[in-house]
């Protein structure tokens, strides 16, 4: 036993306990070592660590009372700057078949090709860029050949960008966040060190080493003390200094005193890491308590800020650095939108709403309010794809004004230009010639927007235009002087529109009034030559905590198409009504009655929009049965219409439709079945296809469909099948064939052959 402890204490003396602390060993010239050990059992309760060498410190560090940490390879140098411009996008190219046009326009053998690209440029990380082209073409009589492109830039995809900086801000960007992640770091490294000076201290072999050492000090002192009294005759003292007793021992014994050393200057080392890391903790809780409050103040400013302006005083408070914040961001916010090529025109209610053009169109907002456009004007985008010959037109407009666009403003706006008048019924003669039309307009408007309070608003206009060349031939007026005689009332319009929230039930109410005379022109209004008035109310009302929403809507000539007669003035009130249900866990339920429109063509130059009720309900529910995950769908519509408003083969019809999908792993099982019937027949049909993922470039999938019709006693069978290519580097492929039925003029269906071809990359 006594042996035993003896070599222990010999072996501990040239090795420390744990396995990053740092070694001395006979022969390595002072150099330290990370050490391990394993444990040999000596008998008497006793265990022998055992030296196992793991690598070796740098030369020159001879501070064995310091505990060292493993080396860490130093992290190269990343370079930080950011490219001039970063681009991401996706080009498409579509083409498609079609042997039947399922509309009132009789075509067969239809195709179109579409080629599309959208371009997401990021100048220096910081100001971003939208691109798009598209080019459609085909050979159809009724739809259009088109041609875009667009470059824009817009307040809200800069606020996007900030508002996706914010969220990264956890990804190290920031110099605060920075020093924050160093001192945490230290923290952690101080921790570790304290924890490995504890577990020195309390390890049994430190332990035992302490008490072998405190038993062979008394032993010498009590040798010595009986050797004095041997001579002397004195009592025995074991109060000998500790110089003195250093002297009196041997080497073997001195070893004992150096371990006594050791463990003196590591207990002073172990309290003052204690203190420095208490110390270091209370200041990484404030600097953390300081960024954290930091961050949420900006996302705040991003999220709740009520205007741009609002906006950038809140960025600017937060001083933030270059990385989250750009130069010029004030300018950047105050420019709410540019627009070059096909872009779009949407000032306000009386002038210029919804208008697409081919030109330029820029909007800024710092705290005056100014913008402007000019282009050719492509008609709105409800009346984009009809194939016309119309005149040519242009749109020129600049408008001024005082406050923010979110707020209170008044703002002036001044436009002119050329647009069609669809009133050829009335042009009046001139001289037993019809007069050549001259379609130039111009006006003058005045918009004013009022905050009421924090929840409701109001927007008024009133507009003055030019007369219509018609009436001004008979008047004997210019273009210029129509516009100012104010004694004429019959070309002034006016708009009333109110925005309501009653926070305490979350009640949404809007209301729009708007009375046009018969000789008012604007870029937002077609049909001319008789005095127009249209209104709207609609409310939004939630029940059961969000549950259930109720959209209710009454409106009166509100549906203004280039397709109406000039003169037409409907007293028709149109109503709609829809309630959405969702709820976690639940099927997801909608129904709606709402207007609905369709456009037929009647003659070279002109066309019809009719418009007709409709009663949809649909049902969704997405579940997992015994772990296989599927979906089922219920649909089913009512059109209250007549055959004699359309050649819309389910005229006052109910259609009904149950769909269902199973998601089984690579497979995906879908089938349905449906049924419409009206007054003279019913149709009845049942599908099926199947989806495979062969491979994770690789998709496969087809299936059958079934059609009966009553009355004609028809049973037609059909089929659909697809196929989804993924080239890595080159883009995904998708080709599809399908075979369906569409009504003919006769009310029996007919085969419709479709096929299209699609090539995607993104990039």
């Amino acid at each position: 036993m006594r042996n035993a402890s003896l070599i222990l204490v010999i072996v501990s003396l040239f090795l420390t306990y744990d396995s990053d602390a740092q070694m001395h060993l006979p022969g390595n010239n002072g150099r330290a070592s990370d050490t391990s050990y394993y444990y040999i059992h000596t008998g008497c309760k006793m265990k022998l660590p055992v030296l196992v060498v793991l690598y070796a410190s740098p030369p020159g560090d001879t501070h064995y009372q310091v505990i060292r940490r493993k080396h860490v390879e130093s992290i190269p140098v990343v370079d930080t700057r950011k490219p001039l411009l970063v681009v991401h996008g996706n080009i498409t190219y579509d083409g498609y078949y079609q042997s039947n046009a399922d509309t009132p326009y009789l075509e067969r053998d239809i195709y179109q090709h579409t080629l599309q690209t959208v371009l997401d440029i990021t100048i220096k990380d910081q100001y971003p860029l939208h691109l798009a082209f598209s080019t459609s073409k085909g050979n159809s009589r009724l739809f259009r050949n088109i041609t875009g492109i667009n470059f824009q830039y817009t307040s809200q995809d800069f606020k996007n960008m900030l508002m996706a900086k914010a969220r990264g801000w956890d990804a190290g960007k920031l110099k605060q966040k920075i020093a924050l992640d160093q001192l945490r770091q230290k923290l952690d490294y101080d921790w570790n060190d304290i924890n490995k000076l504890k577990a020195w201290f309390n390890s049994p072999a430190q332990i035992q080493r302490m008490v072998e050492a405190k038993e062979r000090e008394y032993q010498l002192r009590l040798n010595d003390s009986l050797a004095e009294l041997s001579k002397l005759g004195k009592r025995p003292s074991l109060d000998i200094p500790l110089d003195v007793l250093n002297e009196k021992l041997s080497l073997k014994d001195s070893l004992a005193i150096r371990f006594r050393k050791e463990y003196e200057e590591k207990k002073k080392l172990l309290d003052s890491l204690q203190l420095a890391f208490a110390a270091g903790e209370q200041l990484y809780q404030k600097k953390e308590k300081a960024y954290s409050a930091r961050k949420g103040s900006l996302m705040d400013a991003l999220q709740y800020s009520r205007d741009n302006k609002e906006l950038s005083d809140n960025l600017e408070a937060l001083n933030l650095p270059d990385s989250i914040l750009p130069k010029g961001y004030r300018t950047m916010l105050a420019v709410r939108s540019v627009g070059l090529g096909r872009t779009m025109v949407d000032y306000s209610e009386l002038t210029a709403k919804n208008i697409s053009i081919m030109g330029v169109q820029a909007e800024l907002n710092p705290s005056w309010y100014l913008a402007f456009a000019t282009g050719a004007v492509d008609y709105r985008f409800r009346d984009f794809i009809v194939n016309e010959n119309r005149t040519r037109q242009y749109l020129n407009m600049v408008r001024v004004g005082k406050g923010l666009k979110e707020g209170n403003h008044v703002i002036l706006s001044y436009y002119f230009g050329q647009k069609q008048v669809y009133n050829f019924n009335t042009t009046p003669p001139v001289g037993g010639n019809i007069a050549t039309p001259d379609y130039k307009i111009m006006g003058l408007s005045l918009e004013g927007r009022y905050q009421l309070n924090k929840h409701n608003y109001l927007v008024g206009e009133v507009a003055k235009s030019s007369l219509p060349y018609y009436a001004r031939t008979a008047h004997g007026e210019g273009l210029g002087s129509s516009m100012v005689g104010f004694n004429d009332h019959s070309n002034e319009a006016y708009a009333l529109s109110t925005f309501s929230f009653i926070p305490s039930t979350a009640t949404r109410i809007n209301g729009m009034y708007k009375r046009m005379g018969a000789n008012f022109q604007s870029f937002s209004l077609y049909a001319t030559g008789s005095v127009q008035d249209a209104w709207m109310v609609q409310v939004t009302q939630p029940f059961f905590k969000q549950q259930l929403t109720l959209t209710g809507a009454v409106r009166q000539n509100v549906y203004t198409s280039v397709f109406e007669n000039s003169s037409y003035r409907s007293n028709t009130v149109f109503k709609s009504i829809q309630a959405t249900f969702r709820r976690k866990k639940w099927p997801v339920l909608s129904i709606g009655y709402f207007p609905s429109s369709q456009l037929m063509k009647l003659s070279e130059d002109r066309y019809m929009e009719n418009l007709y009720y409709t009663l949809v309900a649909t049902g969704s529910y997405f579940y997992q049965y015994r772990g296989i995950s599927m979906n089922t769908i219920f649909s089913g519509t009512r059109f209250y219409n007549h055959q004699t408003d359309s050649n819309f083969v389910y005229f006052n019809s109910t259609n009904l439709l149950l769909n269902q999908t199973v998601f089984l792993g690579k497979f995906t099982l879908n089938g349905g079945v449906s049924s419409a019937t009206t007054t003279d027949y019913a149709v009845y049909g049942a599908d099926g296809n199947v989806q495979y993922k062969v491979l994770k470039w690789l998709e496969l999938g087809g299936g059958l469909k079934y059609n009966y019709q009553t009355v004609f006693e028809l049973r037609q069978t059909g089929y659909s099948a697809n196929a989804r290519v993924n080239i890595p580097k080159v883009g995904e492929v998708t080709v599809m064939g399908d075979k369906g039925f569409v009504p003919s003029v006769n009310k029996q269906l007919v085969p419709n052959k479709t096929g299209r071809l699609t090539y995607t990359r993104i990039f």
